[in-house]
């Protein structure tokens, strides 16, 4: 099974990117300097690339090669394009499913996810290219290999997936406890997208604004919530349980 290749060195870096691999992540060490530096810098923000300033000694841990200062993570997986992914979905089901995560955290539950989705027949999963959990190895073996098998895309902002899947007549429910509306409340029978918010925060309230439902689960015992792998597999299977 693939698992995340790692890259190291300024001008192996430039040219990864160059050349078009799908890069996850670039650690940079801090207080670089330099024309080649800054040549690199230029190319992640061009690229919207997620990149993270740490000490050596981070660097040193990720591998013990000549890193100079500079290691990245090439996805195992190549993205899809939303505006064709969403098309190509509408144009071939009748009901599209679609997924939502809003900075999902840790990697394990975002492979968990990504299992879940497969399982229940989800036609895409949408994150932020910054601000959430990598595809790396622990992503790939919690998915089961899932991960290969559901498309996922990248966007800015989960409110620019949000506008676009609305604008195509795809409803979008957000699953969160600010509501008194519950799951088996919500009709998902029609084409619609699930969000599902960061283990500490859950969904953005600045996202929760602009969703056409709001959805919980009942919690019968002491403990608030669920782990939020758990509670999208509830979501997603009461979106299969209605559509059967």
């Amino acid at each position: 099974m693939p698992i995340t290749t790692k890259i190291f060195g300024l001008r192996a870096v430039i040219e990864a990117i160059n050349s078009g691999e799908t890069i996850d992540k670039v650690f940079l060490q801090k207080g670089l300097k330099g024309e080649l530096f800054h040549e690199l810098e230029a190319l992640l923000r061009a690229n919207a690339i997620s990149a993270s300033y740490v000490p050596v000694e981070k660097l040193n841990r990720l591998t013990r090669k000549n890193h100079q200062g500079i290691v990245a993570n090439v996805s195992p997986i190549a993205f899809h394009d939303l505006d064709e992914l969403v098309q190509n979905t509408i144009n071939t089901k009748k009901t599209p499913l679609f997924l939502l995560l809003d900075q999902i955290s840790d990697v394990r539950n975002f492979g968990a996810i990504i299992r879940t989705a497969e399982c229940t027949g989800v036609d895409g999963i949408i994150i932020q290219k910054k601000g959430g959990a990598p595809l790396n190895g622990d992503t790939i073996k919690t998915s089961a290999g899932a991960i290969f098998k559901v498309p996922i895309c990248k966007v800015d902002h989960i409110k620019d997936a949000m506008f676009h899947l609305q604008a195509s007549n795809i409803k979008v429910v957000a699953a969160t406890e600010k509501t008194e509306d519950q799951i088996y409340d919500i009709d998902l029978k029609a084409p619609c997208a699930i969000i599902m918010g960061s283990e500490g925060k859950g969904v953005s309230p600045s996202v929760l604004k602009l969703v056409d439902a709001k959805a919980k689960l009942p919690m019968l015992g002491d403990i608030g919530s669920l782990n939020v792998s758990v509670a999208c597999g509830a979501f997603l299977y009461e979106a299969v349980r209605q559509r059967l």
